[in-house]
């Protein structure tokens, strides 16, 4: 490969990836995520580090995705050998809270796109629902959490 195929892959890689995190954050910027993290949690005075926390996450979540491979963690667990025993366990319980935060987050990412488009007062319009639009939200979630947890214990990815 040659100094001009690199430059160019850069670039488009540059690119596209600028192009990916700025409809990302659009995204979320329509949706009023954020400001309404801070509001239903009443830290409104804590934004500015929430927008910080979110551009931060999602940097550190592109650099991790792309030089994960490059990076010998598993080596490097080996030679220290106090924690050889508890590595596997160190691992799930990180895999375990990542998994938890990121799901919130997907989770209310997506109430708040369907909020935004309408969809849940529609919906409940049209089908005469006149009370109890906040348990079926809650049995949504409660049935998804279900199912990843099928998923994922049941190992049908595989």
């Amino acid at each position: 490969m040659d100094v001009f195929e690199k430059i160019l892959l850069t670039v488009v890689g540059l690119a596209g990836g600028l192009g990916v995190s700025g409809g990302v954050f659009t995204t979320l910027i329509a949706v009023g995520l954020i400001p309404r993290f801070a509001g239903k949690t009443h830290t409104a005075k804590h934004i500015f580090l929430y927008e910080e926390m979110v551009v931060c996450g999602t940097i550190l979540g592109g650099l991790i995705s792309v030089f994960f491979p490059f990076l010998d963690i598993a080596g490097v667990a080996k030679k220290l050998p106090p924690l050889e025993s508890i590595y596997p366990y160190v691992g799930m319980l990180i895999l375990v809270i990542y998994g938890l935060f990121a799901g919130i987050f997907v989770g209310c990412l997506a109430l708040a796109i369907a909020e935004m488009l309408d969809s849940i007062p529609i919906f409940a319009r049209r089908m005469k629902f006149r009370h109890g639009v906040g348990i079926v939200i809650f049995c949504m979630a409660v049935g998804k959490t279900v199912g990843s947890l099928i998923y994922f214990l049941r190992e049908f990815f595989n």
